[in-house]
């Protein structure tokens, strides 16, 4: 694919996963992630609680509580629940991965990982430069 093109997919991806990002109920921040492989979305996430849970994701104070799992993960693990795999795939996420994201994401397999905005903390990004996990940032262009 030449890389215009690869460019208006990734835009296009990107913005979907913005719109499943608000699907979430989070109050501080919604996130959304897709993971594609070989041009077809074989999964999506957002971030929120786990399954059976209150819907709430932030306690009394306004912090996040911590069994709120991430985009990204929510996406990994819905893809460890089918019969495909993220060998080689992209991530598509709205915020770059935290620390322990991008162990998961590295593991699985995705071997590129394109995002919207750069979280607070780069060690994420950072460790999957080492893991030899492609990234691309691209920001919003409405």
């Amino acid at each position: 694919m030449t890389e215009k093109k690869q460019l208006k997919y990734d835009k296009a991806y990107l913005k979907m996963a913005r719109e499943w990002g608000k699907l979430s109920h989070c109050k501080r921040k919604q996130v959304g992630a897709l993971i594609v492989k070989d041009r077809m979305i074989i999964s999506d996430g957002f971030n929120g609680t786990p399954t059976g849970f209150d819907n709430c994701c932030e306690n009394e104070d306004g912090a996040t509580k911590w069994e709120v799992l991430h985009a990204e993960a929510n996406a990994i693990l819905k893809v460890a629940a089918s019969t495909q795999s993220c060998k080689d795939a992209t991530l598509y996420i709205t915020l770059s991965p935290c620390t322990d994201c991008s162990k998961l994401i590295h593991q699985s397999g995705i071997k590129r990982v394109v995002y919207a905005n750069p979280y607070k903390d780069l060690s994420g990004l950072n460790f999957l430069e080492k893991a030899g996990v492609e990234i691309n940032y691209l920001p919003y262009d409405e």
